[in-house]
């Protein structure tokens, strides 16, 4: 079985300043790439910072010099690298997590869960499609901050063949301080209740609205137990190897999927 290399990237970011902002993410990554890792995982909004100002920031998908950054990036490096980007997309806009993989293709998941108490859900449009990708033998679901908020969103379903959807959960984000103790605490109810780890990538500093971000970015294992877990309020540079096998024999000695309730989302 596989292991997945995974970096957690946690940092500061410039407002409103796609350019600035990728220049950074640049230098900060230096020369890692597929000798040291599988997945580079950027925050939410890494170009821009959480901004509402979708009209002028959103970049067209099609002209998008920053989702070009990403494909670069992964096909550089030799390795995927993900992050969230306000895009525009056949008149609406999305905050719009990319998934670019070295040969050059993407996959994309929009935020399902939009913010309302920042009105995120006047500026952009919802998604309408859980997203699960493969790296490695490895299955990840994708989302997006306040997602995470929303557990039937994320719950595994499983099917009559395959017991598990997804082995990964990842959650990219700007998530403010003040709200830390929940961020941690809803990142490891997922793992528990899902028997999956968990990779939760949050922003430091403060933005231009004077939101304080402590970031506490983690990866939790299928337990709940934190392999990373960072000081809060650090940039940092993390990359970890989560273990297939460790995963497997869980999963097998402790299988509270069996005990699980069927279920559907609506939409």
């Amino acid at each position: 079985m596989s292991d997945l290399r995974t970096t957690l990237v946690q940092c500061d970011l410039r407002w409103e300043d796609p350019d600035a902002n990728c220049e950074m993410l640049e230098e900060l990554l230096g020369n890692l790439g597929a000798a040291e890792t599988d997945l580079i995982v950027l925050p939410e909004m890494f170009a821009t910072g959480f901004t509402m100002n979708s009209r002028e920031m959103a970049e067209p998908m099609a002209q998008s010099s920053t989702v070009a950054w990403l494909r670069q990036q992964a096909e550089s490096r030799g390795c995927v690298v993900t992050g969230s980007v306000a895009i525009e997309d056949n008149g609406s806009c999305y905050n719009r997590l990319i998934w670019a993989r070295p040969d050059g293709s993407i996959t994309h998941y929009d935020k399902r869960h939009l913010f309302r108490m920042a009105g995120e859900h006047e500026r952009y449009g919802a998604g309408d499609q859980r997203v699960i990708v493969e790296l490695k033998g490895f299955r990840l679901l994708l989302s997006v901050c306040y997602d995470l908020r929303f557990p039937v969103w994320m719950r595994q379903h499983p099917g009559q063949e395959e017991h598990f959807e997804y082995d990964v959960l990842l959650c990219v984000a700007n998530w403010p301080a003040p709200r830390r103790q929940p961020w941690r605490t809803l990142l490891a109810a997922r793992a528990i209740e899902n028997l999956a780890y968990v990779i939760g990538v949050n922003r430091v500093g403060e933005d231009a609205k004077g939101l304080a971000y402590a970031g506490d970015s983690m990866l939790l294992d299928f337990k709940g137990e934190p392999i990373v877990d960072r000081p809060r309020d650090q940039a940092f540079l993390h990359t970890v190897t989560l273990e297939r096998q460790l995963l497997e024999d869980f999963r097998d000695k402790f299988p509270a999927w069996r005990d699980a309730d069927d279920f559907e989302v609506s939409l």
